[in-house]
């Protein structure tokens, strides 16, 4: 599997502050120095990284510093990756600061405990696929009330760039392993997020991001009734999302980015038969809509 290889998370994140501090930014991997010069726009290849671990449950696993300006960065790999786990009851009241109404919040917490109430004290316990049968209309309908363009920021904010223990943004998230990964920055976090507000999904979502418990305890163990009391957010794919980004947004990005003289050649270069001054033209149009 790319971008992967058998240790787990927490190795990983120790892997990537191995590899990267006390180097200078030429000593790194070209796919590094990309990300650090994204993210710190004016480094040169003589500055010392300096990285550490965050242990505080936060979104940041690692910060990196250069010339002094601090960056947090989630690291994540394998497949369905949980972004964010909070109690239930902090859900619920985020849910009503945003302004859901009560009766989409109601049908969510049927959705979640799936026993027939909205506190979990039913008997009988549906696992997901036996609620979606019995209640997809239920869930088209939440669905269609929480993936609005009035939330996704905040709903974004929650579930992978803040999370609801820290007051910062997280500056990007790595995608893989040290030797083999891929990246993404916050801004293009939020331009994904919303790219996929409006994708048609069965099961219980914001954009590309499902929501669910974090157990269902199908079994009523004991030892696992803590997790019903949660909820799990999960990026089932992100490596997709991630590359989805570099072949559009990012591209597109480089595009806006280019001086008059760079597009005018660009355009040319993708358009030998356009003229110069329709390329002229469409440069006008771009810088306008800066």
């Amino acid at each position: 599997m790319p971008f992967n290889k058998d240790i787990s998370g927490f190795k990983n994140e120790e892997e990537f502050v191995e590899y990267l501090n006390g180097k200078l930014v030429k000593e790194v991997h070209p796919i590094f120095q990309e990300l650090f010069n994204t993210l710190y726009k004016n480094i040169s290849s003589q500055d010392r990284i300096i990285c550490w671990l965050d242990f505080n449950k936060r979104k940041a696993d690692m910060y990196v510093k250069i010339n002094n300006i601090i960056k947090g960065i989630s690291i994540k790999k394998g497949i369905k990756n949980s972004v964010h786990v909070e109690h239930i009851d902090d859900f619920i009241e985020f849910m009503n600061k945003l302004g859901v109404e009560e009766n989409i919040i109601k049908e969510y917490l049927k959705y979640h405990y799936a026993d027939g109430t909205m506190n979990g004290s039913g008997e009988k316990r549906l696992s997901s696929i036996e609620y979606r049968q019995k209640n997809q209309c239920s869930l088209d309908y939440i669905n269609s009330k929480l993936n609005i363009n009035e939330y996704i920021d905040k709903f974004t904010e929650r579930f992978i760039l803040k999370g609801n223990r820290s007051n910062y943004e997280i500056d990007a998230i790595i995608y893989g392993v040290v030797d083999d990964f891929i990246w993404i920055t916050n801004n293009e976090i939020r331009y994904i997020i919303k790219k996929h507000l409006d994708d048609n999904i069965s099961s219980l979502h914001i954009s590309c991001l499902s929501i669910q418990p974090l157990t269902r305890n199908l079994n009523y163990s004991k030892k696992n009734e803590y997790g019903r009391n949660h909820i799990q957010v999960k990026w089932y794919n992100i490596a997709d999302q991630i590359l989805e980004v570099m072949a559009t947004y990012r591209k597109m990005k480089n595009i806006y980015d280019m001086s008059l003289i760079d597009l005018e050649n660009y355009f040319l270069e993708k358009n030998p038969e356009i003229s110069q001054n329709l390329t002229k033209t469409l440069s006008c149009k771009l810088n306008s809509h800066r």
